[in-house]
């Protein structure tokens, strides 16, 4: 196992804090653009009693984005998405490739499906509204192929005729060995940068959190870069729907995403 970072699994996905960090010579690396993603729109996602989750997520996007580009200059900011319209998954996805993103953040909101209760003899709906606090997610192992392919595409642009990849040939250990060191390196540092938000939302703001796991999520493990999906809260929880769409939480959340990434950038640079 590798000495600069330490994982464990257990059987519910979660991912354990990196316990050492590295040590190595800085080599010259840049975090120069951030993928700014505002999940859902198009009137899909998870809605709360007065909120929704295209509209949360779009309205923390744009104060992120303002926030980098205070207080981390050098770093350009991509969005997904600026208005009320969806964006498909790929395209999204896309937009991160074709801007050469160093890193991908996803932003939306939890919610919790009804239990399905007995009275009277009779199945009926309740709503669940006990899930609380934030979730940080990083993609799935067993969507490691789809990350290679998404890989190939960004480190190997050559082209043929027919678009697809003439430049990388799997044959080659040389090619191999690139693609699986810059698989290892972005799973890495979506770790890293996970453990730093998770971090910055439970001992900065006292919020609770059902950590970083993985899950096999489409728009992270096609974006060939390290990528996030951060939960922020719970939209069909009133006590978290109603901090999601206040001045002061979305301004917290903002903030310790700002506060982790730059702590990110200084790590990786």
């Amino acid at each position: 196992m590798s000495p600069l970072l330490f994982l464990f699994h257990s059987g519910s996905g979660q991912i354990a804090n990196p316990v050492k960090k590295d040590s190595t010579v800085s080599s010259g690396f840049k975090l120069r653009t951030v993928v700014v993603d505002a999940g859902h729109g198009g009137h899909t996602g998870a809605a709360g009693a007065y909120s929704t989750e295209e509209g949360v997520t779009l309205a923390l996007a744009f104060k992120l984005q303002k926030a980098i580009e205070k207080n981390l200059p050098d770093i350009k900011v991509v969005m997904t998405r600026t208005t009320t319209a969806n964006v498909p998954w790929q395209t999204r996805s896309d937009i991160a490739n074709n801007n050469k993103g160093d890193l991908f953040i996803s932003l939306h909101c939890n919610s919790l499906a009804d239990r399905i209760v007995v009275s009277h003899g009779r199945r009926i709906r309740v709503p669940d509204k006990s899930g609380r606090g934030v979730l940080v997610l990083v993609y799935g192992f067993h969507r490691d192929k789809e990350e290679a392919a998404a890989l190939r595409e960004n480190l190997f642009e050559e082209k043929d005729g027919q678009g697809s990849n003439s430049g990388f040939d799997p044959n080659d250990p040389t090619a191999m060995i690139l693609l699986n060191a810059f698989k290892a390196k972005y799973r890495k540092n979506s770790i890293r940068f996970a453990n730093l938000v998770n971090n910055e939302f439970v001992d900065t703001d006292g919020r609770h959190s059902d950590g970083v796991k993985e899950q096999g999520i489409l728009v992270l493990c096609h974006s060939a870069m390290p990528a996030v999906l951060i939960e922020t809260g719970f939209i069909n929880n009133p006590i978290d729907e109603d901090y999601l769409n206040s001045e002061d939480g979305q301004n917290e959340i903002v903030a310790s995403i700002v506060r982790a990434l730059t702590e990110y950038k200084k790590e990786v640079e």
